[in-house]
């Protein structure tokens, strides 16, 4: 099939994995399924069993170095405390980025590129247009990471394999969600790979749903770079019928041998709340803030209330009483000896999907509602997803004009920002946006792969600025664009690299903004300092 090439990956990622650290090596240990399928193993009769390990492998595979040290840190959903831990200081490891980007390609790219073929192959059209889904899914996470990506020449069996730039893969993506959405529409009630599903059990009426609202998802962060293309896209989206409730959100399932990606993590004392959650969930007076987290006084909560720790902290403001002073994770994305609650590992939400059409219907498309009430709609969603708050109370809150607080904390941190919960219906459309994206950003935790992406995308939340960076070429009021191309890509796969450089709009740093990333510089916000 693609021996040569996935030896290639197999190769890169023993070599980069032998660079790590020791915690690194045991989170390998712990978190890489016993019942792995290899490639040379997988057949028809495997492919229910290989699209679970894909979709399993797409949101947790490589956690730590893939999202937690490097998304989850730059959407300002946490900080890191290790001493040893610089990329919330804007440096980027390269045996990170390795491991998580050969891991990636290795395991879960290959096992859906054989199910892929291999539904087409054996006239399985269901099947077929759930992996096409998936595939959007697990390519736009590599891509906005990125930019231009392996994507239309993997598993062809070449020993140097082109690069798609962001703008073709991203197009390609509106493609393929047609072709599923055709068959959904053809099969209404069908069901393909049952149980193996890890999403929705095979169920062809949901992934319809899902399809759709990934396309709106899709097409809003093109919105700066194709405004029409955008604009086109989400209106047929929610034409089509996107998620409305609770009850069709997307999430991975967990289970003993394959546990939520963020509770992969939480078994170690490495990251804290960001004074950015702290300042917006205290200052709101927000209900999800003991959903999200513990009060400070030890990783499995203690009563010293909720305090948030300043991203960028060098290492030697670190270490002491850190952990101890601020706010972990709430006991539900703890391990489950802990009494961690093992949730879905998370993909799209109804909250998500109706702060997307609260944006487009403030930049004036067809969504279906006001702007106004698709934000509170939003707001609602959330709230119900993950509290008790009753509906006087959810109202309440939507209603409040409470604003983010300042930090009495030792950086003497001001508030974060000054916009309220109530929907300001007269401010202008920066403040408008802003207040969605905030929302949509509290709605999204602890997806960090999301919360980063729509930061660069429009500069919400603001954030505060680092207290330090260690790249020279990003200010501490800036923010990491992409990551590199990583150094086994470099040594093994360097034509391809040196072409896939020219498809960016600057140097292969991480200051260069990816294509979709393309709103005006004079639009976007400065950090908090």
């Amino acid at each position: 099939m693609t021996r040569t090439f996935i030896f290639r990956y197999l190769l890169a990622f023993i070599a980069a994995g032998s660079t790590i650290s020791g915690c690194t090596k045991k989170f390998d240990e712990i978190n890489t399924p016993k019942n792995a399928i290899s490639v040379d193993k997988i057949d028809g009769s495997l492919i229910g069993q290989a699209f679970a390990q894909a979709q399993y492998g797409t949101v947790a595979g490589q956690y730590q170095v893939g999202q937690n040290l490097y998304a989850d840190i730059y959407a300002q959903y946490f900080a890191t405390t290790h001493i040893n831990f610089n990329s919330d200081q804007f440096m980027e490891t390269g045996a990170w980025t390795n491991i998580w980007f050969n891991y990636y390609y290795s395991t879960p790219a290959t096992q859906l590129n054989f199910v892929e073929n291999y539904t087409a192959e054996n006239n399985l059209a269901l099947a077929n247009a759930i992996i096409k889904v998936w595939k959007v899914i697990f390519y736009h996470r590599i891509s906005d990471y990125f930019g231009p990506v392996i994507y239309s020449e993997f598993g062809k069996g070449q020993t140097s394999v082109p690069y798609d730039s962001q703008e073709t893969v991203y197009k390609d993506f509106f493609r393929l969600l047609d072709e599923a959405a055709a068959v959904f529409k053809a099969n209404p009630g069908g069901n393909a790979f049952g149980n193996n599903d890890q999403v929705y059990a095979g169920n062809a009426d949901n992934w319809l749903i899902l399809a759709n609202s990934l396309r709106l998802r899709m097409a809003m962060r093109i919105s700066y770079a194709d405004p029409e293309l955008a604009k086109t896209q989400a209106e047929k989206a929610v034409a089509d019928g996107v998620m409305v409730s609770n009850t069709t959100n997307a999430g991975v399932l967990s289970t003993a041998n394959s546990i939520n990606n963020l509770s992969t993590w939480t078994y170690i004392d490495e990251f804290r709340m960001s004074a950015t959650m702290c300042s917006i969930l205290t200052g709101y007076n927000d209900p999800r803030l003991d959903a999200y987290f513990n009060q400070a006084g030890g990783r499995k909560g203690g009563n010293l209330g909720w305090h948030g720790v300043r991203n960028g902290l060098p290492s030697g403001q670190k270490g002491g009483s850190l952990n101890n002073d601020h706010s972990f994770v709430d006991t539900k994305w703890l391990p489950l000896a802990d009494g961690g609650a093992n949730l879905r590992s998370a993909v799209m939400s109804a909250a998500e999907v109706y702060f997307l059409r609260a944006e487009g219907a403030l930049r004036g498309w067809n969504m279906g509602g006001s702007a106004e009430d698709l934000y509170k709609s939003g707001i609602r969603m959330s709230l119900t997803q993950w509290t008790a708050a009753s509906p006087a109370e959810i109202d309440t809150y939507i209603a409040s004009n409470a604003k983010p607080a300042a930090m009495n904390d030792r950086w003497n941190s001001p508030a974060v920002a000054d916009i309220p919960v109530a929907y300001e219906t007269a401010g202008s459309f920066e403040r408008q946006l802003e207040q969605i994206i905030t929302q949509k950003w509290l709605s999204m935790y602890p997806d960090g792969r999301e919360a980063w992406a729509e930061r660069r995308r429009t500069g919400y939340p603001k954030g505060y600025a680092v207290i330090n960076s260690l790249n020279p070429d990003i200010p501490t009021t800036g923010l990491v664009r992409r990551l590199a191309f990583t150094t086994g890509e470099i040594s093994t796969n360097n034509a391809a690299v040196e072409k896939a450089r020219t498809m960016l709009s600057g140097p292969d740093n991480n200051t260069t903004r990816l294509w979709w990333d393309a709103k005006p510089l004079e639009l976007y916000p400065t950090p908090v300092n």
